[in-house]
């Protein structure tokens, strides 16, 4: 008969040497799925998902009801913007519509979303800015973009292009909203199907 210490005699090493089994477990499961690496230089960027926006929004064009425009962005070079997402969205209620949108990781590693929609401007930012102010606007070219601000969150612009509305939102610097915004309002909208 082996012997047991009674519960009340238990103590902090007795804790850690029963939970170290389940610690080398989830660090074997992390290694496995690739997602736990030791590095003494800290964090690093992972590698950007392949998403092909010309395409996605060039099938958006054909299948929604309002223009797609595909903003010419660069693709290479030190200043290059990588698209790494997509979606559609349907709002709800007054002045709802259907919602076309695309992520792209700036040159200073930064996510940017671009949200193409036939819904009204409040209905945007009731939904992608709920949280913000309305703190000002923006000239960009031809188009006037509505600043949404708060302390602490990510700011977003929405512009009305009259036959569609678009909204950018993200973590890019100044820098960043000047250029997407810019190149939003330069281009064209993609022919339809």
């Amino acid at each position: 008969m082996s012997y047991q210490k009674p519960r009340t005699q238990h103590d902090y090493k007795d804790l850690a040497w029963s939970l170290l089994p389940l610690v080398l477990i989830c660090l074997v499961i992390a290694g496995i799925a690739s997602q736990c690496s030791f590095s003494a230089k800290g964090p690093t960027q992972g590698q950007i998902p392949h998403f092909d926006v010309k395409a996605a929004l060039t099938d958006d064009a054909r299948l929604m009801s309002f223009p797609i425009r595909l903003p010419v962005l660069p693709d290479s070079g030190p200043d290059k913007w990588t698209p790494n997402s997509g979606s559609h969205d349907v709002l709800t209620g007054t002045g709802g519509g259907n919602a076309s949108t695309v992520g792209y990781i700036t040159p200073q590693g930064t996510y940017m979303q671009l949200t193409q929609s036939n819904a009204s401007v409040d209905a945007l930012a009731k939904k992608y800015a709920a949280n913000l102010t309305a703190t000002g606007t923006e000239q960009r070219g031809n188009q006037k973009w509505s600043v949404f601000t708060e302390p602490g969150s990510e700011p977003a612009w929405i512009a009305d292009f009259g036959d569609a509305r678009v909204l950018i939102k993200g973590a890019g610097n100044g820098p960043a909203f000047n250029t997407l915004a810019t190149a939003v309002a330069q281009a064209q909208p993609l022919p339809r199907g």
